[in-house]
């Protein structure tokens, strides 16, 4: 069984001046950040590999959250996960080692609502800290396209 989890980065600020990219969590960010980790740490046994937005608001959530896993896995940071659209975050997960059976998935709406529908058939609304928990049996992402059974969508609030 593979799992595929897909989180919308925290609550970013919006400080005039400071273009999208580089926009940053705020207060609220902040806090609802390390209870997602928490989350992960008690309902997700093992992550084998963090694809993260370089965008701050995205690295920012990932630091805050990993800070409350037991083990911090492989983390890459991706261009192709900031505002490429859903096929782009598509290629990306399909390139993923095969060894990498649970994925944790850090972006930007709309393109997170856009590959889980495109893998799920359902559309699910991402607020920010919203995860949704994909599985399906096989050994590559490509086996899940409109197969997976969409597991779970939950708000985490800190």
């Amino acid at each position: 069984m593979r799992r595929l989890v897909v989180l919308r980065h925290a609550k970013s600020a919006w400080p005039e001046g400071v273009p999208d990219y580089r926009r940053p969590l705020n207060d609220r960010g902040r806090r609802d950040a390390p209870a997602v980790g928490r989350w992960l740490a008690d309902n997700v046994e093992e992550i084998d590999l963090a694809l993260v937005s370089p965008a701050t608001r995205t690295r920012q959530t990932w630091e805050l959250a990993a800070a409350e896993l037991t083990a911090v896995p492989p983390t890459t940071f991706d261009e192709q996960l900031y505002g490429e659209g859903a096929e782009s975050i598509l290629t990306v997960l399909r390139s993923v080692p095969e060894d990498a059976r649970t994925v944790l998935l850090i972006g930007h709406n709309p393109d997170l609502e856009d590959v889980v529908e495109t893998l799920t058939g359902t559309r699910p609304e991402f607020k920010t800290s919203a995860l949704a928990v994909l599985s399906w049996p096989g050994k590559r992402l490509t086996t899940a396209a409109r197969s997976s059974n969409l597991l779970l969508t939950e708000t985490i609030r800190g």
